[in-house]
């Protein structure tokens, strides 16, 4: 029986990196258990051509970008990725050669992160392209870390460095010199911080997606705490510093890094993290940015935001 054109590319693309669950994508729905003893985390991202990727980036890290910045999710709540759902609305003009780069980068990143999909939709606009992921996970009873757990004084800490995704978007709008490709490779394709050993240690944890201070605050509301942040401690790669001083704060509000920002208690590191202490939370309200000489800093714009 020959398949209508949608369903086709179904199959063609999708069906051959759907997981257990997806029934073969011949259903309405996936039907799955999480391990025994488990909860189960979920967590949805859409990505919008202009919006989060540029117009010419290659269909497979597209499909990275998408997944891991759904993991980065998980990740932030100390869990185990088990599969995941994808809806991609299309415009006509990209044909079968987008979806066969798009779905070899969903099956790169699957080998990479053991997940698998397990259903979706697929559908047709006149643009921009829009696509959105469901990702699921699993962590114990009781065990996912929440923006709410932060304690006073709790050291602020985050992992990696800061800065990198969106000075890869300026990098890759020619407005800034990337002699490696390091950081447009970091804005394009985003390291999700899956398996850290958060449980038992983090307090609280989020990751930076709309700007370092931004994302911190809304780890202080969801706790009824304020942050204090030495900026001179938030850690930077090589490739950020080398842009100057003059892209400093654009590295400090951009966002786009994926990195966590976690709440601890204070003094205690445990091993296996790369993080750097940058700050403590305190009774108050908000997020104080200290200079060098210990003055507070006038940052007018503390992150990205849809609705501005």
């Amino acid at each position: 029986m020959v398949l209508p054109p949608e369903f086709s590319r179904i199959a063609r693309h999708f069906r051959p990196i759907a997981g257990p669950g997806s029934l073969d994508l011949t259903d309405d729905a996936a039907v799955f258990a999480p391990p025994p003893g488990r909860e189960l985390v979920v967590t949805a991202d859409a990505m919008v051509e202009g919006v989060h990727f540029l117009p010419a980036t290659a269909p497979g890290l597209i499909a990275r970008k998408l997944l891991r910045v759904n993991l980065s999710d998980l990740a932030a709540m100390g869990a185990t990725p088990l599969g995941y759902l994808i809806t991609i609305s299309v415009p006509r003009s990209l044909g079968d050669d987008w979806f066969t780069g798009f779905a070899a980068g969903l099956k790169q990143d699957q080998e990479t992160f053991a997940i698998s999909l397990l259903g979706g939709d697929t559908t047709e606009t006149p643009g921009p392209l829009t696509l959105s992921l469901t990702a699921i996970g699993h962590v114990a009873p009781g065990g996912a870390i929440l923006r709410s757990g932060a304690q006073p004084g709790d050291d602020v800490w985050v992992t990696g460095t800061i800065g990198d995704g969106v000075l890869g978007l300026h990098a890759a709008r020619g407005e800034l010199a990337d002699p490696d490709g390091y950081l447009k490779g970091r804005y394009d394709c985003p390291t999700p911080r899956l398996g850290l050993p958060l449980v038992g240690w983090a307090h609280a944890a989020m990751d930076v997606s709309d700007g370092l201070f931004q994302d911190l605050g809304h780890i202080c509301r969801a706790s009824g705490l304020a942050a204090t942040v030495e900026a001179s401690q938030i850690p930077l790669s090589p490739q950020a510093i080398a842009a100057g001083v003059a892209w400093r704060e654009k590295a400090w509000i951009g966002g786009d890094d994926y990195e966590l920002l976690l709440a601890a208690p204070p003094g205690v590191r445990p091993p296996g993290i790369r993080a750097t202490r940058i700050g403590r939370f305190q009774p108050g309200e908000g997020v104080i940015v200290l200079g060098e000489q210990g003055q507070t800093l006038d940052i007018a714009t503390r992150g990205w935001s849809h609705f501005a």
